[in-house]
């Protein structure tokens, strides 16, 4: 496990320090095959000074998270699901145990089942399933838990900004908010994983992308929050959000990902796409 903060001596000039890593897979969720060995850079920011720290890390991440019947969604939440109009989203909306009338999404907008306890949900379309959805989201709650109860690889990285950084799959956790100011690059290949511990919200700024490379796919990305996550106007997002909470996509927001959400999902005017 390697512990990035701030340093405390003054620096002169631009200094890069290298640091080697070897990033090994943790326990818990579902078992995976280890992928091919990749090598990606993670760029610290470090003093006052705008110094920078680099780690060279090369691993596979730990195990998915097993999302369960929950993964069978691409919003579930407990308490509403608004929406400004016209957002496009493509596969299973489900809330629960909330009445189906706080299903803000029409039949139009949704490529896919929508699913609600009662029949109060969006006519014509709506489906009624309590039982099901009482599954999802406890298999959202079970999930929840496997990701924030992973050991963490690295901690405190960047001091919770992450913004401008090249993330190689590993376990990240953090006691403080997370916030994505400038765009993230994650390189690894398609069974690498990624794991976001965050003990209080995430916050990503406007127009920011998460950015995917080497063949790393948004199926395999978990951001757990306990805090709100708020994914800024016409920010490109990727992974799938465990929030204890709410998350809200601000207007014209586009993920490739999943929202699964302890309270609500609030949408507005967003591309909203299952891995």
């Amino acid at each position: 496990m390697k512990n990035f903060e701030k340093s405390s001596k003054p620096l002169m000039g631009l200094m890069t320090l290298l640091l080697a890593a070897s990033v090994a897979g943790c326990g818990g969720g579902n078992s995976g095959t280890a992928s091919t060995s990749i090598s990606a850079t993670v760029t610290a920011p470090g003093a006052g000074t705008g110094t920078g720290v680099s780690a060279g890390i090369t691993g596979h991440g730990p195990a998915p998270v097993n999302l369960g019947t929950s993964g069978n969604f691409v919003i579930l939440a407990q308490s509403a699901i608004t929406n400004v109009p016209t957002s496009a989203v493509t596969g299973n909306v489900g809330l629960s145990p909330a009445t189906g009338a706080g299903i803000g999404l029409t039949c139009a907008q949704v490529t896919g089942t929508i699913y609600s306890v009662d029949a109060a949900g969006p006519l014509p379309c709506a489906v009624t399933n309590a039982t099901l959805l009482t599954t999802a989201i406890n298999d959202k709650g079970t999930a929840y838990t496997d990701a924030a109860g992973r050991a963490p690889d690295y901690i405190e990285l960047g001091a919770g900004n992450i913004g401008g950084l090249n993330l190689g799959p590993a376990t990240y956790k953090w006691s403080t908010p997370v916030v994505i100011p400038t765009s993230v690059t994650l390189t690894g290949g398609s069974n690498d994983v990624w794991i976001f511990q965050i003990a209080q919200g995430l916050t990503v700024s406007s127009g920011v992308q998460v950015i995917l490379a080497g063949g790393a796919l948004a199926q395999n990305v978990y951001w757990q929050t306990f805090a709100a996550a708020d994914i800024g106007t016409t920010s490109k997002f990727n992974g799938v959000i465990l929030s204890q909470t709410s998350i809200a996509m601000k207007t014209g927001a586009s993920i490739n990902g999943r929202l699964l959400a302890g309270t609500a999902v609030s949408l507005d005017q967003n591309t909203v796409t299952q891995p």
